[in-house]
């Protein structure tokens, strides 16, 4: 037990690392292109094109995660996130990043991220022994939301530096955390079972054939698409609240901060009762808060109202993760994390191309506001679609009595502070 512990220490050490770095790179290649193009269209390329590989990659990913050592994956992807950084600090320092340059480099994240998302999501499982699964989670999602806040302040403050200096200190980050996912041992039995058509499209038709689950993760990829906020993030900051790069890291840094605080209160009263309409609530809850953001022109205002929305979208991501880890076995749990992956892809960086593609045409007040409220309707629209979703009632596997204990209370919190992480990124 001691040496799964101390496994499970060093990839919460890892995560940590990792997702500080990323959200530091975030903040620059955000920042620095809006310094370059002032093009909101531009601020939605970045998040198109980090999920465009996801997307494209989504079969193979899993297949692989299910297939091959995690810990090795994520150490590799990882390390291929410094070579990213090193790369875009260079070209800062030398004065040669371009709309071209920073477009590249979100391609080649996206492509990676394909990869360790679904490898991180996977592994934390199998480092814990059953009886602290429970308190491993909600541990592991408190320390990475205190990390998708400390990150975008800190990349702002260090942006004060030049953005040379952020990727620097983002990809010293990253080498850390590879080398500590190195360090991780465990039980591993390979899959030597032949690739075939069946196998990669498993985690695909999981998903469709439990209906709740496809309205539940359905419900956040619309939500989220249509209610992004994040990618404006530096029109708003630079434009309407007239902040510096510091101001633009505390509102990015925003929602994981809500949802830090939520985090922490589902460990305390978690969602034992009316887990359905629990979650259309927290996804309404989401689409208002945004609406407030949108219309916000005094800076505390809008931290509170992003705030909101992280802590909404910890309750939804929370529930849903809860159901799929519920009912998953672990030989599939790459290829379901993979597809998850996805439609968190999907909801985050294509939001972050929806919300650029709509300032272009009204402006970013216009664009989060419509957003905010075509997310309360989705929610009322899924409200009738998937009336079961709906009537879910605890978080217990299908023909249970009983309720299934902490451990599937906080089942989705790991996932879910990945999600937040993602969010933080792509809002």
């Amino acid at each position: 037990m001691l040496r799964e512990c101390r496994a499970f220490l060093r990839l919460w050490l890892a995560r940590l690392a990792g997702t500080a770095a990323s959200q530091m790179l975030m903040v620059a290649v955000g920042w620095q292109m809006y310094d370059l193009t002032a093009s909101a269209w531009d601020l939605g390329l970045v998040g198109l094109l980090q999920f465009a590989p996801a997307l494209a990659l989504v079969l193979v990913a899993g297949h692989v995660v299910d297939r091959h050592q995690r810990a090795r994956i994520l150490a590799l992807c990882l390390a291929a996130q410094v070579a990213v950084a090193v790369a875009l600090a260079w070209a800062a320092a030398s004065g040669s990043v371009t709309r071209e340059v920073l477009l590249a480099a979100s391609v080649a994240l996206g492509a990676v991220r394909a990869f360790q998302m679904p490898a991180q999501q996977a592994l934390t499982p199998l480092l814990v022994p059953p009886a602290l699964i429970a308190r491993a989670l909600a541990f592991s999602s408190a320390g990475l939301q205190a990390a998708i806040v400390a990150g975008p302040a800190l990349g702002g403050l260090v942006y004060m530096a030049g953005p040379a200096t952020t990727y620097a200190v983002g990809g010293t980050l990253f080498a850390l955390a590879a080398a500590l996912c190195l360090t991780i041992r465990y039980a591993h039995a390979p899959q030597l079972e032949p690739v075939s058509w069946a196998r990669l499209l498993a985690g695909v038709r999981y998903v469709a054939g439990h209906k709740v689950v496809l309205g539940a993760i359905s419900l956040d990829l619309f939500a989220v698409l249509l209610g992004g906020a994040t990618a404006l993030l530096p029109m708003f900051a630079k434009d309407i609240l007239h902040v510096d790069a510091l101001g633009l890291g505390l509102l990015r840094g925003a929602p994981a901060f809500g949802a830090l605080a939520m985090s922490l209160a589902l460990s305390r009263w978690p969602v034992r009762r009316h887990a359905g309409r629990t979650l259309l609530a927290a996804v309404a809850v989401f689409g208002l808060a945004t609406l407030v953001f949108g219309l916000s022109t005094r800076f505390w205002l809008s931290m509170a109202a992003l705030a909101v929305t992280g802590a909404a979208d910890m309750i939804s991501v929370v529930i849903r993760q809860s159901l799929v880890q519920l009912e998953t076995p672990d030989a599939m749990r790459g290829r379901v994390s993979a597809v998850n992956s996805v439609f968190i892809g999907a909801s985050n960086q294509l939001g972050e191309f929806e919300s650029g593609a709509t300032a272009a045409w009204l402006g970013p007040v216009g664009s989060v506001v419509l957003g905010g409220l075509g997310t309360v309707v989705v929610a009322a629209l899924w409200l009738r679609l998937f009336p079961a979703l709906a009537r879910r009632d605890a978080l217990v596997r299908p023909g249970t009595a009983a309720a299934v204990g902490p451990a599937a209370e906080v089942a989705g919190s790991d996932s879910a502070a990945e999600h937040s992480g993602a969010a933080a990124r792509g809002r």
